[in-house]
């Protein structure tokens, strides 16, 4: 699988907030997203899966499944955690799991929380939950339905040094598994050899080899 870019301009509320963003990623590979705040790391991450049109340019995905698009191959993880305070954390994810085609079974949830260190929480409603147990239990989502192509914005906030080791041995296994991560972070991610796409004032262009 390959994820590429070309040219990529994008523009917000008639500002341009990207342009002439151009990258490569295979699969195995993270492709960390660098930059101040305001480059347009979320931006790109966003349209990538497929929510903000683009002014110019394309994506385009080799070797995955032809008859879907890369919003459909993709799991999107933004800043907000997307729980439902009511529901236990195990219910918000049979919740996600339905909704994006995975297993909802009660055993595919628990080992989720589980290699994030949280099947303890399973039964535990969401508004209960620290601002670190909520940012696992999204992570979570990641687990229940597989997807080869991870866009992840600032995945490790609220999280303690110890729920960052975890979640790193996560993404290595993703990419192990053939999938391809693509990250804006202002924090490393413990991830070997991964590419990174600096953005800012300038247009940016970037490849991961």
């Amino acid at each position: 699988m390959r994820l590429s870019a070309h040219e990529i301009a994008i523009e917000r509320g008639g500002r341009r907030i990207l342009s002439g963003v151009s990258f490569e990623a295979r699969a195995g590979q993270a492709l960390l997203l660098v930059g101040p705040n305001g480059s347009g790391k979320s931006t790109l991450l966003r349209a990538i899966a497929g929510f903000l049109p683009l002014a110019s340019g394309t994506f385009a995905l080799e070797g995955g499944a032809a008859e879907a698009g890369i919003g459909e191959q993709a799991h999107y993880l933004g800043h907000a955690d997307a729980l439902k305070s009511a529901l236990t954390a195990g219910e918000n994810l049979a919740f996600w799991a339905d909704a994006l085609g995975g297993d909802s079974a009660r055993a595919a949830w628990i080992a989720a929380l589980d290699r994030l260190g949280l099947a303890h929480v399973a039964d535990f409603p969401a508004r209960a939950l620290s601002a670190g147990q909520k940012r696992r239990v999204a992570l979570a989502r990641l687990l229940v339905a597989p997807r080869p192509i991870w866009l992840l914005d600032e995945p490790t906030t609220a999280l303690d040094a110890a729920a960052q080791r975890r979640f790193a041995v996560v993404m290595r296994a993703h990419l192990a598994g053939g999938g391809l991560i693509l990250a804006a972070t202002h924090a490393p991610l413990d991830i070997d050899d991964a590419a990174r796409l600096t953005l800012g004032e300038a247009a940016a262009t970037g490849a991961a080899a």
